[in-house]
């Protein structure tokens, strides 16, 4: 038994290539030069039975068709789906709920702050089919059916939304350590970070492998394609390379960042000069559909 991960999406929100962006690897995608992805969204389990959704991205109906570990069955209404993990409340990560809408029993962990903004979406929810809302800051950890414990870890302050403002005290943005509990394998799960913690540099070397937000591959990114308020100091997405960027922490450690990509970003190009510092540090960028074990 391992911790088995399915990359259902890997692209930010608005999937790729966008609807409403007109930069040159949009087109490139829309001319079939280079491959769609959905928005981002991954599956886990640890006996291939029982699988838990980091996210509930808009695009969960076909990633989940098209995902073979996924399908329904046995019977006419069962699902190996068991639940939700969410990282925070952006509406790339929660709208899927929706989606999922009926499915009985269903069990969705979140910090305390983004329970609380979604509350409204829950009581619409819970007139379908009534969920567990559960705390995943909870002291101590949770464990998961199909032998993950899992561990919760504050990593942002940043609320929903693109306001450079939008910031507090509360723990908006969490990371996951998802943990097997039979073979010790150990997934790391940050792909939204307001920048390089404490916390993140604790939580990466206890991980075999690391899912992290690669949104943007340069600070200076969206300002070369698009206008620069949703770009990294907008959103509270650091970027990839740099002192600070998501690929510094993962040299030299066992990883790969895939998670989510966006439109104005290099590396989905197969052959370019900004893959070299990514290989280099053991770092892949992964297409939707990926499987793997750690």
């Amino acid at each position: 038994m391992v911790v088995r991960v399915v990359l259902l999406g890997t692209a930010t929100g608005g999937g790729f290539p966008q609807w409403n962006c007109a930069c040159p690897l949009c087109h490139a995608a829309r001319d079939g030069e280079l491959p769609s992805r959905s928005q981002e969204c991954v599956a886990v389990s640890g006996n291939s039975r029982d699988w838990w959704l980091l996210h509930a991205s808009p695009d969960i109906r076909t990633q989940l068709t098209a995902a073979a570990p996924l399908r329904p069955g046995p019977g006419p209404r069962d699902t190996p789906v068991r639940g939700v993990l969410l990282t925070d409340a952006e509406a790339d990560h929660v709208t899927g709920l929706g989606v999922l809408r009926g499915a009985a029993e269903l069990k969705v962990y979140a910090a305390p702050p983004v329970l609380h903004a979604l509350a409204p979406l829950r009581a619409a929810l819970d007139r379908y089919a009534v969920w567990q809302w559960a705390d995943a800051l909870t002291e101590g950890g949770f464990v998961l059916s199909g032998g993950l414990v899992v561990t919760a870890h504050p990593v942002g302050d940043r609320a929903p939304g693109y306001p450079r403002d939008a910031r507090g005290s509360a723990p908006w943005v969490i990371a996951y350590r998802i943990e097997d509990l039979a073979t010790g394998g150990v997934l790391g799960y940050a792909p939204r970070v307001g920048a390089r913690s404490q916390p993140l540099d604790e939580l990466l070397p206890t991980a075999d492998c690391a899912l992290l937000d690669g949104t943007f591959y340069a600070a200076e990114e969206m300002g070369t394609a698009v206008p620069d308020e949703y770009g990294p100091a907008a959103t509270g997405q650091p970027a990839g390379t740099g002192e600070h960027g998501s690929l510094v922490a993962l040299v030299r450690r066992p990883g790969r960042i895939h998670s989510p990509r966006g439109g104005t970003d290099p590396l989905p190009v197969r052959v370019s000069a900004p893959r070299r510092p990514v290989i280099e540090t053991g770092a892949e960028v992964l297409p939707d559909g990926a499987e793997f074990s750690v």
